[in-house]
């Protein structure tokens, strides 16, 4: 006699089986998942969120960043940097009227290894004694050794050189323009080693001294402030490099200040009737 078959499964069991198997498929990434939960809990419950910054914190963070960004010194602040150690000052002596001594100054650049020294020949021209001071201190007298009356330029060798001598870098005027920034070093009234800035205000000017029948032409007009004690002082452009040499003021009063005009002797005249080379 044959024993009955068994039963197939009914529906529900079927299902709880499939349902017991995707929870253990499933189980490793709940897992996963649920580890993850619990190690962000403790990450946060050990480690403290960060605070949030101030207005104040945060301005005084932007102080401190602005304060340590050093600006680069100021075109002026580099051109008389440059121009100092060439600078002289020079005093000088001559007859006055009733047998009394009158006392002059004026400038002066260095321009070459030898020592010569540009000036205006207005500044020493008729002198019993020219003294020189270098920048360094130094003194020495000084000798005319090259006169151009044309120009109002002269040029002066002294007895004595400083241990560190540092001709001036010269230049091309030719190269610069009106607008360009002029910058003029010189020891106007006796203050030593004044600068003034302003610009280039034209080319090719005419211009005769009050004391001089001679008419300088080809000068460089420039509204940088000069005075008395300025000329002969050198003319230099935003690098430092000579382009002239300051010779005069345009003043319609009779005392000697400046009113905003003043010119220079382009420096490649000065050398020698625009040569560019020093003939001493």
């Amino acid at each position: 006699m044959n024993e009955p078959s068994a039963s197939p499964p009914g529906p529900w069991r079927l299902r709880g089986q499939r349902f017991r198997a995707r929870v253990r498929r499933a189980a490793p990434f709940v897992s996963g998942v649920l580890a993850a939960l619990v190690a962000l809990l403790l990450y946060n419950t050990l480690v403290p969120a960060p605070q949030p910054l101030t207005v104040r914190e945060v301005n005084d963070t932007v102080a401190q960043a602005m304060a340590s960004a050093t600006p680069p010194p100021a075109y002026a602040a580099r051109v008389y940097q440059v121009i100092r150690p060439s600078l002289v000052l020079i005093q000088t002596e001559s007859p006055g009227k009733n047998g009394k001594t009158k006392h002059g100054l004026g400038s002066g650049v260095v321009v070459n290894d030898n020592g010569a020294i540009l000036t205006s020949l207005h500044v020493v021209t008729g002198a019993n004694s020219i003294q020189v001071t270098y920048a360094d201190g130094t003194e020495s007298d000084a000798q005319i050794i090259v006169e151009q009356p044309e120009n109002d330029i002269a040029v002066v060798q002294t007895d004595r050189l400083p241990e560190l001598l540092v001709p001036a870098i010269l230049g091309n005027p030719g190269a610069m323009r009106v607008g360009d920034e002029a910058f003029a070093v010189g020891n106007p009234f006796g203050l030593y080693s004044s600068m003034s800035a302003g610009v280039i205000s034209g080319f090719d000017r005419s211009f005769q001294p009050v004391s001089s029948t001679v008419e300088l032409e080809g000068l460089i007009q420039i509204d940088a402030a000069v005075n008395p004690g300025n000329s002969g002082g050198p003319l230099l452009n935003r690098d430092g490099v000579v382009i002239g040499i300051v010779t005069g003021i345009v003043n319609p009063a009779e005392e000697d200040f400046f009113v905003g005009i003043g010119f220079a002797v382009p420096i490649n005249i000065a050398l020698g009737g625009g040569g560019g080379s020093l003939p001493y």
